[in-house]
């Protein structure tokens, strides 16, 4: 299950997207996801669809690393899938048992939550995979950057994002040598109710927690010994510039916006 997580992850790579500038990439899935929400029809999920098919394509990804981001949280959209066929409200009648009653309208929900769901988790995965943590924390700060005159700490700020993002790896990696250890000397954490399994996962928590509390003081101590004293006075080898391709980037965003916009609110007044 640890393996699955994908977040935080970054494949190297020379594609389109990977040499976009952050900041676009950024504002871009910002106006993607706007775009998944405005989606109400099966045609526009379905463009949707063909939409991250065709920048994962263009990222040079492989799908099923992609594919792969959602797996953590499938039981979350399987419940969510679940709770509006079975709890949502409706006329269109499909099935019905004692007080089970299944609506064409509360299926409609739920596949278009689960799909809103899908589509968020790969389109975060894919800027985290096209973009290294150093980037995107470049680009965080230059975005935060001009509400620095209203007390925003920009650079703190997206520091601390970035090194959030970063440990996520090591922090995995660091659960599954606790728990092969553990297993090891004799622990079983698969058996038992939901109470033993809780306590049993004290033996790993435990050490997990002492980890991260000495890897943030290690890097507490490293970043006082390199004189870091925040954004102050700071200077890039590689400064960012935007390009024609992000031209082309925002262009696209805006585009399916615009589409979903129309399948929306336009499409229905046409027809």
């Amino acid at each position: 299950m640890l393996g699955n997580i994908t977040l935080g992850q970054y494949y190297p790579g020379n594609s389109f997207v990977h040499k976009l500038d952050p900041r676009t990439k950024i504002l871009v899935t910002l106006l993607l996801i706007t775009a998944i929400f405005l989606a109400q029809s099966a045609v526009a999920y379905a463009a949707l669809c063909g939409m991250v098919l065709f920048i994962v394509a263009l990222a040079r990804l492989p799908f099923l690393l992609v594919l792969k981001s959602v797996k953590p949280l499938l039981f979350i959209i399987l419940l969510t899938l679940a709770m509006h066929i079975f709890l949502g409200q409706g006329e269109q009648i499909l099935y019905q048992w004692k007080f089970i009653r299944v609506t064409e309208e509360g299926l409609q929900m739920g596949v278009k939550m689960s799909m809103r769901l899908i589509l968020l988790l790969m389109l975060s995965s894919i800027l985290t995979f096209t973009t290294s943590p150093i980037v995107l924390t470049d680009g965080i700060e230059s975005l935060l950057r001009p509400f620095k005159r209203i007390g925003v700490p920009a650079h703190e700020l997206a520091m601390m994002m970035t090194i959030a993002l970063r440990f996520i790896p090591t922090l995995l990696e660091e659960t599954d040598r606790i728990i092969k250890a553990q297993t090891a000397r004799g622990a079983d954490f698969s058996s038992g109710n939901l109470l033993q399994r809780a306590r049993n996962m004290l033996p790993i928590l435990i050490p997990l927690f002492i980890s991260a509390f000495r890897r943030a003081d290690d890097l507490a101590i490293a970043m006082e010994a390199r004189c870091y004293k925040g954004g102050e006075g700071r200077t890039r080898m590689h400064c960012l510039c935007y390009s024609a391709n992000d031209g082309a980037a925002f262009t696209f965003a805006f585009v399916m916006l615009a589409l979903m916009a129309f399948l929306r609110w336009g499409a229905g007044r046409i027809v």
